[in-house]
């Protein structure tokens, strides 16, 4: 029985074999040329298509993620923090953690990495399957709280409550509004032994009572962090503090609030 081309695009297309049917002919010389067995060919034809899908998952779940700014661990500068052990971000990378249900504290002052390395071990966990979400903490609180006296809180909740691993960038650094700690509580109980959290602080976790502006309430939502966590305090100087040294904006020895001033 013989096949024309239209009824193998057909049937390719029907088997959502996109990648195959699209690059068919540059396959099969491809094919032809390394002398490949039946076996081997329809190896490669696969592999063709599992790295065409892997593409596209991977790039509709970059979308889905809302990251800010494109961050890899690539163009991570490590000899510029040596206070961060390399080997400890790149076992991260492999997103174990995620997949058990850990959370990730990134704890240090401003422009140190913090939220550059969330937003790459966010896009590592990605290319490893799993769903991501960033928001900073003054947005999500923001939209936990208008939810709440719009009567749909347990929507927002369940938004925020889906994604395997959820960011959560630059909490400490703006105030909450006063109901912030119990919607945030809510939020980290749903999430606890589920789901992945990792959250960037410019505060130390003896600070969250500050930050929240109710003790007891950071305590709890600390206790299901601090459960099963990773916790990496980077210590250091801004990255935008040490380019304005080397291009002679500021002297070496000037306090960084004359800086910015």
């Amino acid at each position: 029985m013989s096949i024309d081309t239209i009824d193998l695009d057909r049937m390719l297309g029907r088997l959502k074999l996109t990648a195959i049917r699209d690059r068919l002919d540059t396959l099969l010389d491809e094919a032809g040329r390394r002398e490949l067995s039946l076996r081997e060919s329809l190896e490669f034809f696969c592999a063709a298509e599992v790295a065409r899908k892997d593409e596209r998952r991977i790039q509709m779940g970059l979308s889905i993620a809302k990251f800010p700014s494109q961050r890899t661990l690539e163009a991570f500068d490590f000899e510029a923090q040596p206070s961060i052990d390399a080997k400890q971000i790149r076992e991260l990378a492999t997103a174990r953690w995620v997949g058990n249900g850990d959370s990730l504290l990134l704890l240090g002052p401003p422009g140190v990495g913090k939220s550059h390395l969330a937003i790459a071990l966010g896009r590592e966990a990605i290319q490893r399957g799993y769903s991501v979400l960033f928001t900073s903490a003054t947005a999500m609180v923001a939209a936990l709280a208008r939810a709440h006296q719009e009567g749909r809180l347990e929507e927002r909740l369940l938004h925020f409550s889906k994604p395997k691993l959820l960011i959560i960038d630059e909490l400490g650094y703006l105030p909450f509004e006063a109901n912030a700690a119990h919607l945030v509580f809510q939020l980290v109980s749903r999430r606890y032994e589920k789901g992945s959290i990792l959250i960037t602080s410019n505060r130390t976790v003896s600070e969250w009572g500050e930050v929240f502006g109710d003790p007891v309430a950071a305590t709890a939502i600390l206790d299901r962090l601090l459960h099963h966590s990773h916790v990496i305090t980077i210590r250091g100087e801004s990255y935008r503090l040490r380019e304005k040294r080397r291009s002679g904006l500021i002297k070496s020895n000037q306090e960084p609030s004359k800086a910015t001033s």
